[in-house]
């Protein structure tokens, strides 16, 4: 094996177990956010998904919240969203990222959806995923992460 291509090999190696963590920790901010939701009324877990201190935003990972017919009830981070037609939104490549998001969750099964979106730190186009999950017939809640490591 040449040097260059064990290089790259041992830098994507030590990449995958971030991104792995990165999944995970995004998982386990949904399953968070789902339960509150559960718990308390939507304005309530709005707020509480807004709040820097609440546990809802921990760096690059933050919580949305979609209605079932794809309007966006809350974004932790942007709140000029909230309430917005999401149906039309389109990724960089073109791609209704939003309308998969909404068509996933809906039906029932939790899962991933790759996008190509700005990130806020990098200013840059990067690839992202957000993992979806249905909290009830009328919302859904997502957390993404970018995927450029």
């Amino acid at each position: 094996m040449k040097l260059s291509h064990l290089t790259a090999a041992l830098v994507l190696a030590a990449a995958l177990p971030a991104f792995a963590q990165d999944k995970q920790e995004a998982i386990a901010l949904v399953d968070k956010a789902v339960a509150n939701i559960q718990k308390k009324s939507i304005e309530d877990a709005c707020k509480d998904f807004a709040d820097p201190k609440g546990g809802y935003i921990q760096g690059e990972l933050y919580v949305f919240v979609y209605e079932a017919n794809g309007f966006m009830k809350c974004h932790a981070t942007n709140s000029k969203l909230n309430n917005k037609d999401m149906n039309q939104l389109r990724d960089a490549n073109g791609k209704y990222f939003s309308k998969e998001m909404r068509d996933l969750a809906m039906s029932g099964k939790t899962g991933w959806v790759d996008y190509v979106w700005v990130n806020p730190v990098s200013k840059e186009l990067e690839p992202k995923s957000s993992y979806v999950k249905k909290v009830n017939d009328k919302y859904f809640v997502g957390v993404g992460i970018y995927t450029k490591k």
